[in-house]
């Protein structure tokens, strides 16, 4: 029995239609072989003229106005542009004859629109065109809407942070990102345009268009009369259809890029502070942040709002509240200010490279970009030998290295990242971070990190600030956030692991396996939580006072080695960079006092902006 999962299904069905396709065509060109008398049809040529001059006009208009329609379908929400979407697309719905009726009501002679022509927009030429546009535009515009619905939003982001306006955006991102579907929807506008016959009979039967002719001739004189408009009509549709296939975008040319130029030393650019409320769908936003530090990290889980409150600062999403830049010349409010006004370079968690351009033209795109400095940027990052290279001949790393060249360029006085190494290998995510870290240092611009990673934050920031569920967790600098978590969600997102559940014993102290590990105020019995961080953590083996416990697991890393030991039924990990002891092997641990902090019955989820009531943190 035959395997029928080899049966070739897909070839066997596409087959069938290319066949039922192809054999009217043969049937065609075998009448055509077996006729014995010499194609004649007086007026073939000029029905033939009369409907691509026809065609490519009604083609221009509707491409003129069609392609402003999609791409305002394809970023436009709501019940009224759904409706609007359905109202445009319902020519296609119709019979061809009906559309013409319903042109008839609008423009025919004893309309007031045809009367102040004086009747003459039907049976002419200007008659025609009205018929193919209303029939043949909504192929153009269900093309193009989904053509600019697939372009990435980001690209539209990031060029609006690059100074680039509305018009510029459309004709500059959306555009030639687009061109390729909205190429597709001009083709089938002029070809349905071309063999337009239903509308076009009713409303303008005079001068005759190639199908109304071929009607014509076969009503009168028959079948073989048409020979020679229907052999006219498909090769006119072939060689449209070959030139379509055969446009290509024009090659790449090289640029040669000037002398680098550094950039002029600036002062340390401003320091963003912000306060803020937002609603994205069911999702509330209300964050509030001072500006003491320069180089500050946004940290928490997948959709605590981060994202969000960096595009919000870029001027992406409208909010309420202020957004304040403050530099040498005080406090500036640029809440109002559009993104193409604020100054500021943004890299969304994508590269967000605009497919068509080389890595040159990437780096020079921001408005006011001087090409010393581009040159220059691409030189520190790397770049310069790739200058001609499109994004998809890139790796992700040097994808990442021109999205921030290109922010660079412009000389922003804030730079916001957006996760801005996720996703790449571990050699060149560590490279571009301390890459990232150079640049703070050494340039002294303002930086907004956004990270779900906290040794990333920790490398990148000299303050952070924890987001979880739309709201500030906690803030401060880095090194105090780090040591003192406001809560265990502040301790899990910066990720401290040992986070542990207890009871006070005598006098509020906290007890492990009968060794007091720290004092608080709190009274004996209460319950709390505590977290030590595993690097503070010291092991004895063989065990010398203190808690003791056994190891359950050894994990070799490539810095350091982690240890699991269970003490009296506690699970606690240390961090040694030393011989690690064996599993099963009894150990003591060291806990200094100061590098533990304990939560009381305060320390609930919710917005914790400083300490916690009932936290007892080191020098307590």
């Amino acid at each position: 029995m035959a395997d029928v999962r080899r049966f070739p299904v897909l070839p066997v069905l596409a087959g069938l239609l290319v066949l039922y396709l192809l054999v009217p065509l043969a049937a065609f060109v075998v009448r055509l072989g077996g006729s014995s008398g010499g194609l004649s049809a007086p007026g073939a040529g000029e029905a033939l003229v009369v409907s691509l001059v026809t065609a490519t006009v009604s083609t221009a208009v509707i491409g003129v106005l069609g392609v402003p329609l999609g791409y305002l379908l394809a970023r436009r929400r709501g019940r009224l542009v759904g409706a609007l979407g359905v109202l445009v697309q319902l020519p296609l719905a119709l019979p061809p004859l009906i559309s013409g009726v319903l042109l008839v009501y609008v423009v025919g002679p004893y309309t007031p629109v045809g009367e102040l022509f004086d009747g003459r927009l039907t049976d002419s030429m200007a008659g025609i065109v009205l018929a193919q546009v209303f029939v043949a535009a909504p192929f153009l515009v269900v093309a193009a809407r989904s053509a600019f619905a697939a372009v990435d939003p980001a690209l539209s982001d990031v060029a609006a942070t690059l100074g680039h306006g509305r018009l510029s955006v459309f004709g500059r991102v959306a555009l030639p990102v687009a061109a390729r579907g909205i190429r597709a929807g001009l083709l089938l506008a002029w070809l349905r345009a071309f063999g337009e016959f239903g509308a076009t009979v009713i409303l303008a039967y005079h001068p005759y268009t190639l199908p109304v002719f071929t009607y014509v001739q076969f009503g009168s004189t028959g079948l073989t009369s048409t020979l020679l408009p229907v052999a006219v009509a498909l090769v006119a549709a072939v060689v449209v259809l070959v030139a379509a296939d055969h446009l290509r975008p024009p090659r790449r040319r090289r640029h040669a890029a000037p002398p680098p130029r550094r950039p002029p030393e600036a002062r340390p650019g401003p320091v963003p502070a912000f306060a803020v409320t937002t609603r994205v769908g069911g999702f509330a936003l209300d964050v509030a942040h001072p500006a003491p530090g320069r180089t500050r990290v946004i940290l928490g889980s997948s959709g605590a709002g981060k994202s969000t409150t960096l595009r919000v600062l870029a001027g992406l999403l409208p909010a309420a509240g202020t957004v304040t830049l403050t530099g040498d010349g005080g406090p500036a409010d640029v809440t109002a200010l559009p993104p193409e006004h604020r100054g500021v370079g943004y890299l969304p968690q994508d590269a967000a490279l605009l497919p068509h351009l080389s890595v040159w033209r990437q780096v020079t795109f921001g408005v006011g970009t001087e090409p010393p400095v581009a040159a220059y940027w691409l030189d520190r990052l790397g770049l310069a030998e790739l200058a001609d290279r499109l994004p998809d001949e890139l790796s992700g790393g040097q994808r990442r290295r021109v999205a921030l060249a290109r922010a660079l360029a412009r000389q922003p006085r804030l730079l916001l990242l957006d996760e801005p190494f996720t996703g790449l290998d571990t050699p060149v995510r560590d490279e571009l971070r301390h890459e990232l870290r150079a640049l703070q240092r050494d340039t002294g611009i303002s930086t907004v990190v956004v990270t779900h990673d906290p040794d990333e934050a920790a490398l990148l920031a000299d303050h952070v600030l924890i987001l979880s569920a739309g709201r500030v967790r906690q803030q401060g600098p880095q090194p105090a956030v780090y040591a003192h978590p406001a809560d265990p969600e502040a301790a899990r997102l910066l990720g401290i692991r040992n986070l542990t559940a207890a009871v006070t014993g005598p006098d509020g102290a906290l007890v492990l396996d009968g060794a007091t590990v720290v004092g608080t105020d709190l009274p004996a019995g209460t319950p709390v939580t505590w977290c030590v961080r595993p690097d503070r953590i010291g092991l004895a083996s063989p065990p010398d006072g203190g808690p003791t416990g056994r190891v359950v697991d050894v994990v070799r890393l490539a810095a350091f080695t982690e240890v699991a030991v269970d003490v009296a039924g506690v699970r606690l990990t240390a961090s040694t960079t030393g011989a690690p002891p064996e599993t099963g092997e009894a150990v003591s641990l060291t806990v200094p006092a100061d590098a533990v902090t304990v939560w009381g019955p305060a320390a609930r989820p919710g917005p914790v902006p400083g300490r916690t009531t009932g936290v007892r943190e080191a020098g307590q």
